[in-house]
């Protein structure tokens, strides 16, 4: 039984984490809402992850693209905020409704030589250029229905990356086996703002994607990377604001009731795996029944699914 349930999961995260799978809903009716959050930092809502935007002088860079049927309506919110060129697009991760919109946002901009924000026209290429970890090209890459048109065209390998844009020191941070194993949250270091991606969400239970290089620590551990990148509120000064994956934009007192939750689950879920109790018996115990109210979701975001990625990827 144990077996069967962890091969549906998987089936379904693979099937539910393609681009093409999720472009099949209807987005007729929905609208791209813009949230200032801090300066030239703005968060997009509509449907599927978050977008962050940051405009500037130098041009526009964009975290995630959602879905390719909103591009339109995600671009024309984007020049409601800036007329300048949109110049780079951060991934951070490879799921398609954060990275099904990538062909079209990309042909929308454009790259200049040698990453030179300060060139002349004269010497941009065509589109945007997409930044992501090495690991999301690899899962693009894995999935045989996947355009290459939504691959990102400039990896990094190590612990972090750097941009500087608009005057503003940008730092992508690997937060692996999270989420997926090709997670990055970014640091927009001036602006104090933190772009998480799904390695932090404030709607359900996180969704652990085992198919991926998923695991519970790893949403811990990218936790604890977020909250050591914060800086409180003190008098009269704002504290660093965090844009999730999914929800709403969140200080560091929601990271730390986030946190305080997957930890406790955690807990106990080992103390039972490590006194023997099976998948089943994990699951009829309700190790998060105090939780549900709050952060129970469906499908791949429900309180089965979350407890059995959790079992499946402590350590014994």
């Amino acid at each position: 039984m144990k077996n069967n349930m962890i091969k549906q999961i998987i089936a379904l995260v693979i099937l539910l984490a393609s681009p093409l799978v999720m472009a099949q809903q209807n987005f007729d009716d929905i609208e791209i809402q813009a949230l200032k959050v801090r300066d030239n930092i703005y968060m997009l809502v509509g449907s599927g992850g978050n977008i962050t935007v940051q405009i500037g002088a130098e041009g526009v860079l964009v975290i995630d693209t959602q879905y390719a049927e909103l591009s339109d309506k995600i671009l024309a919110k984007i020049r409601e905020l800036s007329d300048k060129p949109l110049r780079y697009i951060i991934n951070t991760h490879h799921h398609g409704d954060h990275v099904g919109g990538n062909e079209n946002i990309k042909n929308a901009g454009f790259t200049l030589s040698g990453g030179n924000v300060g060139a002349a026209l004269s010497t941009a290429g065509e589109g945007a250029t997409i930044v992501a970890h090495e690991n999301v090209l690899l899962n693009l890459a894995s999935d045989e229905n996947v355009s290459t048109e939504l691959w990102p065209t400039l990896t990094y390998f190590s612990d972090k990356k750097d941009i500087f844009f608009n005057g503003e020191g940008v730092r992508i941070i690997h937060q692996p086996n999270a989420h997926t194993n090709g997670d990055s949250i970014i640091f927009f270091r001036k602006s104090d703002v933190i772009t998480t991606g799904d390695a932090y969400i404030t709607s359900f239970y996180p969704f652990i994607d085992m198919s991926s290089g998923g695991t519970l620590q790893g949403f811990i551990d990218a936790s604890n990377a977020i909250i050591d990148l914060i800086i409180p509120e003190y008098g009269q000064d704002g504290g660093t604001l965090v844009i999730p994956g999914h929800g709403r934009l969140s200080d560091i007192g929601d990271v730390i009731n986030w946190r305080e939750m997957l930890t406790i689950v955690r807990d106990r879920i080992k103390d039972m795996k490590d006194r023997g109790m099976s998948l089943e018996e994990v699951l009829a115990a309700k190790p998060t029944r105090d939780y549900d109210p709050r952060w129970a979701g469906q499908g791949i975001f429900s309180t089965e699914n979350f407890v059995t990625a959790a079992y499946m990827t402590l350590e014994d």
